[in-house]
């Protein structure tokens, strides 16, 4: 009798575990875990997407779904960074955003990314297309960077017909140019296009010289000091590949006491909260708005869809990989609207 109490005692404890496990199991949400790893903190552009990117995948949690994000910066390092994007892994990360440190060497990240079948979407820094082509799994959410350089051509070319920018009457615009990094694709681009376009806008140019500033403020502010010496009140336009930059310009001129009538125009480029704020007070005559709210609604729909298993269906892609959100034109006479996005 003893026995087959305890044998009925036994089956009935295993029918109410199998019983709690299965409610459990039925209540258990889906887990969206986004590791993003970026290149600078440095790049007020690419924070302020961060940012966005962390506000629109919040949009997405449910009781039934869980989305969290873990943010890794790499100081300007790829060592450091394709180890971080090994933490991310081991930590549980089941979709991965990259901005590169280095666009031309992504290999060991996405070979890490593809062992452990995790889908990887590049963002802002984009690699060569031998490296998107990989694997299947691999993404890329930012922007056309010739764009960029059109329309700040466009917008200098406006501003110049004008009138005021030509101070001393040579009939040619002395200009220089702040550049990204050496030899990075987007910082060419953006440089050679905006001179071209100005070009074909009948703008008869001379270049004084041109920086590399990395994209950073005080970087610009020293190279743009070092030209004030050697041009003084020459520089009649200052074209850079970033807000950042333009605005460490202005800083120089503002250090060396510069009136409002020796000072040159000029422009940005990102639409960042620095260069808006700029175009606003007048020390920027315009700059180009890089989408960042659109390019972080696509990264988070593209995450939870790749980490899900869901439709990638409304998402409209270029050579079925690609998502490029357009530039948009910044200056005084539009400014409010983009500063009202914030």
């Amino acid at each position: 009798m003893k026995k087959t109490l305890l044998t009925l005692f036994l089956c009935g404890v295993g029918m109410f575990c199998l019983c709690s496990c299965g409610e459990v199991s039925g209540n258990t949400s889906q887990k969206v875990q986004v590791g993003v790893a970026y290149y600078n903190q440095t790049d007020t552009f690419v924070r302020e997407l961060i940012d966005c990117f962390k506000n629109e995948l919040e949009t997405y949690k449910t009781e039934d779904l869980e989305v969290t994000a873990m943010v890794r910066e790499a100081a300007g390092l790829e060592k450091t960074q394709n180890e971080q994007v090994k933490e991310l892994i081991d930590a549980g990360c089941n979709v991965l955003c990259v901005n590169l440190v280095d666009r031309a060497d992504p290999s060991e990240i996405i070979d890490t990314a593809r062992e452990h079948d995790i889908p990887l979407i590049f963002f802002n820094r984009e690699p060569v297309t031998e490296d998107m082509m990989q694997w299947e799994k691999i993404y890329y959410v930012g922007a056309i960077a010739r764009q960029s350089g059109e329309l700040q051509g466009e917008m200098a070319a406006e501003v110049i017909k004008n009138g005021g920018v030509d101070r001393n009457g040579d009939g040619k615009i002395q200009y220089v140019i702040l550049e990204g990094e050496a030899d990075h694709q987007d910082a060419i681009i953006r440089t050679e296009n905006v001179v071209n376009t100005l070009n074909k806008e009948g703008i008869n140019l001379e270049k004084l010289s041109y920086q590399i500033a990395n994209w950073n403020r005080a970087q610009a502010e020293n190279r743009m000091k070092q030209m004030i010496r050697q041009y003084n009140d020459e520089v009649e336009l200052v074209l850079s590949n970033n807000d950042d930059m333009a605005a460490g310009a202005v800083d120089a001129y503002d250090e060396l006491n510069y009136t409002e009538d020796n000072r040159p125009v000029f422009f940005g480029v990102d639409g960042t909260s620095v260069g808006l704020q700029a175009v606003k007070d007048g020390d920027f005559a315009g700059t180009v708005y890089n989408d960042k709210e659109g390019q972080a609604s696509v990264m988070a729909e593209l995450s939870v869809a790749l980490a899900t298993g869901g439709s990638l269906d409304a998402i409209t892609f270029e050579n079925e990989r690609y998502v490029y959100l357009p530039y948009l034109k910044v200056t005084a006479d539009n400014v409010d609207e983009f500063l009202n996005r914030k």
